[in-house]
């Protein structure tokens, strides 16, 4: 049976740190849909460029972008044993159709978990950020190199990661992707974990959290 997580909260709790460790060390598959639509802008496609501008500026993509953007990922075959998303869902509309593509796939639980940082560290970790202007890699915050250990490339502050654009990306956050926790809130697979720790006390936690979760629902 597969393993199926979603890694809430907000920017710059740390979600997309731990969804890629812990997709690396259970062998799934991480499905970031920024990644997916960076991907698709470097092809060109005209409505992933659409969705991208609006992202730079803080804004959520439309739900029905988002949703025909993860269910046609879903049907690839690397992601048939399970997978980690990261960015998916952000409203509750795109939660009620993931429900539905979870309902076609039938491998396994859906875990969901809540990664919660108080505001004013998020405004300083996100103030911090770096990421590789070529790849895309995020870099260690603290760390005082300017180009990439991945690929040797330059980096720089995101767009969206500008002070008035994450006071807006906050905002919006609380406003439109909150609510999503509370439509799980109450599910036996959902879990909260303090993102403010340590990077590898929050894995320990998160961990755990997983996968006492995924036998819960099988319980």
């Amino acid at each position: 049976m597969g393993l199926n997580v979603i890694m809430m909260g907000p920017p710059g709790a740390g979600k997309g740190t731990q969804a890629s460790r812990f997709a690396r060390e259970r062998s799934l598959l991480k499905i970031s849909t920024g990644d997916i639509l960076r991907d698709a802008v470097k092809e060109m496609n005209p409505i992933a460029v659409s969705a991208k501008t609006k992202m730079d500026r803080g804004e959520l993509v439309d739900d029905d972008t988002m949703v025909a953007i993860v269910r046609h990922r879903l049907t690839q075959p690397d992601a048939l044993c399970g997978f980690v998303l990261d960015g998916f869902p952000r409203t509750v509309f795109q939660a009620r159709a993931l429900d539905v593509i979870m309902e076609d796939r039938r491998n396994g639980p859906l875990v969901i978990i809540d990664v919660s940082v108080p505001e004013d560290e998020l405004v300083r970790r996100l103030a911090s950020r770096r990421i590789c202007s070529n790849c895309g890699t995020g870099a260690d915050p603290f760390g005082r190199s300017t180009t990439c250990k991945k690929c040797g490339g330059k980096l720089v502050q995101r767009v969206d990661d500008d002070q008035a654009v994450v006071l807006e990306r906050l905002k919006v956050y609380q406003h439109v992707t909150k609510p999503v926790l509370e439509y799980y809130r109450l599910r036996p697979t959902f879990r909260t974990v303090n993102g403010a720790q340590a990077p590898e006390v929050v894995a320990r936690e998160l961990d755990a959290m997983i996968e006492e979760a995924a036998k819960a629902s099988i319980a």
